[in-house]
């Protein structure tokens, strides 16, 4: 009886996490893990908060909490990242970031006793590397992704970097960025519980602006000056590590440094590379075939296996190869062309621009009309959102391509909605 009561408060638990664009799908092994990060009582607590942003006083009318104690879980709960709170006019705002991008990750971005990390590490890989499912759903879902790359700046050349903009470059993030926090790359240090982890470095793993203050604030990151972390991410251009951040143009809020072997962003390129799971840069490489040798640094280099040898066909040299491009899986962050030492590789730009996102907000908005779950982004816990919350999404809605209005309105399916966007399109 007590397995039951359990598990039924952690699947409430998971049901809630789901409704976010990026959902997790539960399953045995989710219930696991999210039985190593909550309690039970803290699962049934955590299940009724809202996706939007809140103060302790929505909370304590959520949980028909006094308001002391309703501060004091909600400060527990932040203090292990399972919230991250931020400080707006003078008063603390919570927020329940997503499984991924969020408390997965902040749960293993630095060594703890309070759980077992090597458990919940093994945990992590069968949910993720073995079960599968919530990689798929988390990175090959809709057009819209979670996070994208940016280009390995070594490799732009003085022509490239004419057409690179500032949002583009790892290096404006972090010198324009409020908070610099570094933690231990959550990706690796899984991989080191079940014994699949690589030399590159591990503590590594850069989060900015808001979600870095609340993280340092608990001790899951420290705090890195300009310099130390321009400088963490030299290292990571030396180590050939692919800086994959949040798919948006303004507050990027996380750069992870990824190896090929170790990262779920990476291993979701190669084992869905056809869905597009990440968002590529806006250049491909380009071989030059009259200078390449064949030597394969660019093939050992490339995260994705993007680049392979083939032969070369010359008939003199019937042993010699070249390098070919499959374009269609290249995320274009130039670590190949950094690595090749006859200059046989440059980089081109695609032929479309690719888009990003605005902001977090704008990413949302796309990511739930494209996984049918905008209602839960408008409609949450049986009551409309702020009225500044609902006018930001709907402001992102109308300025979005007309086949996506409807697909917003479809699953509304709310009457306001429909004349707004009605109204707002007869004005164009």
């Amino acid at each position: 009886m007590a397995h039951h009561t359990i598990k039924s408060g952690y699947s409430s638990l998971s049901e809630r996490l789901n409704r976010f664009p990026q959902g997790a799908p539960p399953s045995e092994l989710l219930f696991s893990i999210l039985k190593i990060l909550f309690s039970e009582q803290e699962a049934e607590l955590v299940a009724s908060l809202p996706i939007k942003p809140f103060t302790a006083e929505k909370a304590s009318r959520i949980w028909k909490m006094d308001l002391t104690w309703a501060r004091k879980t909600l400060d527990t709960l932040a203090g292990r990242a399972i919230l991250v709170d931020i400080e707006q006019n003078g008063e603390t705002v919570y927020i329940l970031p997503p499984p991924m991008a969020g408390f997965f990750e902040f749960s293993m971005m630095r060594l703890r006793e309070d759980v077992d990390q090597k458990v919940l590490g093994e945990l992590f890989y069968e949910y993720m590397n073995v079960e599968e499912d919530f990689i798929r759903d988390l990175f090959t879902e809709g057009e819209t992704q979670l996070g994208r790359t940016f280009i390995h700046e070594p490799a732009l050349s003085a022509e490239n970097a004419l057409h690179v903009l500032d949002y583009e470059r790892a290096s404006h993030i972090i010198e324009s960025a409020t908070h610099r926090g570094i933690g231990i790359c959550y990706c690796r240090h899984k991989m080191e519980h079940m014994d699949r982890d690589c030399d590159a470095p591990k503590d590594i793993c850069m989060t900015f602006n808001n979600t870095a203050a609340s993280l340092i604030r608990h001790e899951y990151a420290r705090e890195v000056d300009v310099q130390e972390c321009l400088d963490l991410l030299q290292t990571a251009y030396d180590n050939n590590l692919v800086q994959f951040g949040e798919n948006v143009r303004e507050q990027v809020n996380f750069i992870c440094n990824c190896c090929g072997c170790c990262c779920e962003a990476m291993i979701a390129v190669r084992r869905f590379a056809i869905l597009n799971p990440v968002h590529t840069t806006n250049f491909l490489p380009e071989v030059n075939e009259e200078t390449c040798t064949g030597c394969g640094k660019c093939v050992d280099a490339c995260p994705v296996e993007a680049m392979t040898l083939v032969s070369a066909n010359d008939p003199n040299k019937p042993r010699l190869k070249k390098a070919i491009v499959n374009e269609d899986i290249c995320l274009g962050c130039g670590v190949c062309v950094r690595n090749c030492e006859f200059d046989s590789l440059h980089l081109k730009s695609r032929p479309a621009r690719v888009i990003i996102p605005m902001d977090g907000m704008h990413r949302a908005v796309l990511m739930a009309i494209e996984r049918g779950k905008l209602q839960n982004l408008i409609f949450d816990n049986q009551a409309l959102l702020s009225h500044r919350a609902l006018a930001g999404i709907l402001g992102v809605i109308l300025k979005l391509p007309p086949i996506k209005q409807i697909l917003a309105s479809q699953q509304v399916r709310s009457r306001y909605l429909e004349t707004l966007i009605t109204s707002y399109n007869k004005k164009e």
